[in-house]
């Protein structure tokens, strides 16, 4: 019994297949799952030498998630400090000082308590906006962190304000590197440039220089030290907000604040972390029944860091509805990603590539009984999605689903095939298919009709052509993940990634082919953006895609391999963001 959700016909007609936790959802529809056998296995496949990924089993276990219990339900001490702040809010723009206004905004986005304040931080904003001479004086600090803010809230502000910091020769005028905390705003805000603003590059030699000197000095202040060091191992645009508030609630304790602010901070935080862990106990379920890790020696067993992602994403309380099925779709490509880069034949592989273009039940048949499973298991779970927004918003979503699912699979397809084949693409030839085969593409869209309720026509258009601010996105991530991961894959027996592949192309040393990607890295983030600034999508898909960016640039830094190899780091990363709560006295 099979059928699929027709194009925009209004009407649902799902399949479910395999042995997909879909079909004992609440929401799917009463057609009796076709079973794959379950006495066939992986090990009576026809005998064929197969490449292994090495990956470790998981460490974080099924009844660990399970029994994570909530530690936090202080709603009520929450809210009352919640109007404490609040109140400080109103009195600092009554007081009319631009500089005080602009530090408290700044340091609620850092503590992660923006999203509480957001209409009050706008009108805060929208007032200093259009009152220019408040904050573009000679004050370096007032400057440039209302430069900042207000480009980060999508006003409109021109690079030519810092002109009045420059002497007679076009240079950074020399008395300034005295005003520490003005030079790390200004560095800070040299991230936000876009292309040709050379006076941000300028602005951000000159900040970099000066912070990295008072860092050497003896009598330097703690918490700015700790603040410079933060930021030269990572602008704050480049940071995700979770994990950002995470580190900022203990620097700013060292301040001895004994504000609201922080207590806030600590409480939120906590109450936060406890939603998180019931949409991870949520995923870990659906993961456990999908048996893809137990039946599936090869992959990556990643629930825990596979939902880490999403919490860089989509951190705030209210958006469970899209951490749940973000976990599932990130979970899906990280195996399938596996099936193409470690274990699948070239056969098999071209056999997989079509069922997912054609995206109809009689497929699952030709496929190995390995493939069988992972097919199933997307098959389910995408017809899944798009019947609840079909629901939810009367839109037939399914074309786009399995339109990017089948465009990531034969982007997989081309990498395997170069491998196959021991071809080493150029640097251009590798990035056109790598940013879409590193999923950004196929996550964004899926995305895209999860957080909006009213598209338009315009818009689906141009989702169908991958517009500028997907595109970036996916660069950046694409170059992150190689400059992290690229001498483990590659020693794996992966595919050659850029660095190899600007090494093969020009004959450059590894050292200069890294310092290459890098820069490219920069420029694209240059072009992201200015590509938000104009993008004709929702602020919230804007900042949406941004995160989905920022949490690259979290996951493969310091040469760390984002989930797959369980690092230290990675350890840490998950105990402070989705277990361990802030202490509060």
């Amino acid at each position: 019994m099979a059928s699929s959700i027709c194009n925009f016909c209004g009407n649902m007609h799902t399949t479910m297949i395999g042995n997909s936790s879909m079909t004992s959802s609440s929401h799917s529809i009463g057609v009796r799952p076709m079973t794959v056998a379950s006495s066939e296995t992986i090990e009576q496949e026809s005998v064929v030498i197969r490449r292994s990924g090495n990956y470790q089993p998981p460490i974080w276990k099924y009844d660990y998630i399970q029994n994570l219990k909530k530690a936090y339900n202080e709603v009520v001490a929450r809210d009352q400090l919640k109007e404490d702040v609040s109140i400080m809010l109103v009195k600092v723009k009554a007081g009319g000082d631009p500089l005080l206004q602009l530090d408290l905004i700044d340091t609620l986005i850092r503590l992660g308590l923006a999203y509480l304040f957001d209409d009050q931080i706008k009108s805060i904003l929208n007032n200093i906006s259009c009152h220019d001479d408040t904050w573009k004086k000679d004050d370096l600090s007032s400057t440039s962190l209302g430069f900042r803010l207000l480009r980060q809230y999508g006003y409109e502000v021109h690079a030519d304000i810092f002109n009045t910091f420059k002497d007679e020769n076009g240079s950074f005028k020399a008395t300034l590197s005295g005003d520490i905390k003005g030079m790390l705003h200004l560095y800070e805000t040299s991230y936000l440039l876009v292309e040709d603003e050379n006076i941000l590059e300028d602005a951000r030699r000159f900040a970099t220089k000066h912070l990295k000197e008072y860092l050497k000095k003896e009598n330097r202040n703690l918490y700015l030290s700790l603040l410079i060091n933060h930021a030269l191992e990572l602008p704050l645009h480049w940071r995700i907000t979770r994990s950002e508030a995470r580190w900022f609630i203990d620097t700013y304790e060292i301040k001895q604040d004994m504000s609201p602010l922080l207590a806030l901070a600590k409480l939120d935080f906590n109450l936060v972390q406890s939603i998180h862990q019931d949409d991870l106990r949520y995923s870990s379920k659906w993961w456990r029944s999908t048996r893809l890790g137990e039946k599936l020696h090869f992959v990556r067993d990643r629930i825990m860091e596979n939902f880490l992602w999403t919490i860089g994403i989509f951190f705030e309380p209210q958006f469970g509805y899209c951490r749940r099925p973000l976990t599932k779709i990130i979970s899906l490509i990280t195996i399938i990603d596996d099936v193409y880069d470690v274990y699948g034949t070239l056969d098999e592989l071209h056999l997989f590539t079509n069922a997912i273009k054609r995206w109809r039940i009689d497929e699952l048949e030709q496929l190995p009984y390995y493939m069988r499973i992972c097919y199933s298991t997307l098959f389910n779970t995408i017809n899944e999605i798009a019947s609840q927004v079909l629901k939810e918003q009367g839109i037939c979503i399914i074309s786009y689903l399995k339109d990017s699912w089948a465009d990531l699979c034969e982007c997989y397809l081309l990498e395997a095939k170069w491998y196959h084949n021991n071809y080493i693409p150029t640097l251009e030839e590798y990035l056109e298919n790598a940013h879409v085969s590193v999923s950004v593409p196929l996550t964004l869209i899926q995305v895209f009709f999860w957080t909006n309720n009213q598209m338009t026509e315009k818009e689906l258009q141009c989702l169908k052509e991958q517009p500028d601010i997907i595109r970036h996105s996916a660069m950046i991530f694409r170059l992150a993940d190689d400059l992290a991961t690229s001498s483990h894959e590659i020693e794996m027996g992966d595919v050659p990634k850029s660095i190899q592949c600007f090494m093969h192309e020009t004959g450059a040393t590894e050292e200069d082919a890294r310092a290459h990607i890098q820069e490219l890295m920069e420029q694209e983030w240059k072009k992201l953006n200015a590509a938000c600034k104009n993008s004709l999508f929702s602020d919230f898909f804007n900042r949406t895609t941004m995160n989905v960016t920022r949490m690259a640039m979290l996951m493969y830094q310091n040469g760390d391999h984002g989930h797959a190899s369980q690092s230290k780091e990675s350890i840490d990363r998950v105990l402070s963001l989705l277990i361990h709560p802030i202490p509060v006295p």
